[in-house]
């Protein structure tokens, strides 16, 4: 038996909090309400309370940590499924996409860069050899 997505029926409503936990967006449901409740989730543009009901159709902003990601509802479910079925309760727009890989090479940038030209931290040989040089 497979699950799929309550949007079947026209009109399919649910809370936010429930829909973002769903949509693994959160992993636990209080995570969630804990991210609507202090204003890192919007709804159409607007701030919303867990109890907000979404449907198909919506766009939700969520900020999770550093990343700030913008998708629109295409189906809603209240009940969470494989990470397969999350997929389908939404789309991330083209623009949240973009900016997301952008932050994702900048991070790759400012990670240590004395890592990737000498190998690393120095080992207990290399520290030696440079005392030998300083003396």
């Amino acid at each position: 038996m497979s699950q799929t997505p309550d949007s079947a029926s026209a009109g399919a409503r649910t809370r936010i909090d429930k829909w973002l936990w769903a949509a693994r967006f959160f992993k636990t449901r209080s995570l969630a309400t804990q991210a609507v409740d202090g204003g890192k989730v919007r709804l159409n543009g607007e701030r919303i309370k867990p109890a907000k009901e979404v449907k198909a159709g919506d766009t939700v902003v969520a900020r999770i940590g550093e990343r700030e990601i913008e998708v629109a509802v295409l189906a809603v479910a209240d009940k969470r499924g494989s990470a397969a079925i999350a997929q389908t309760l939404y789309a991330e727009s083209a623009d949240s996409v973009a900016r997301r890989e952008a932050q994702r090479d900048q991070r790759q940038l400012v990670q240590d860069p004395a890592a990737s030209i000498s190998g690393g931290r120095p080992t207990k040989r290399d520290r030696r050899q440079l005392g030998r040089l300083h003396d």
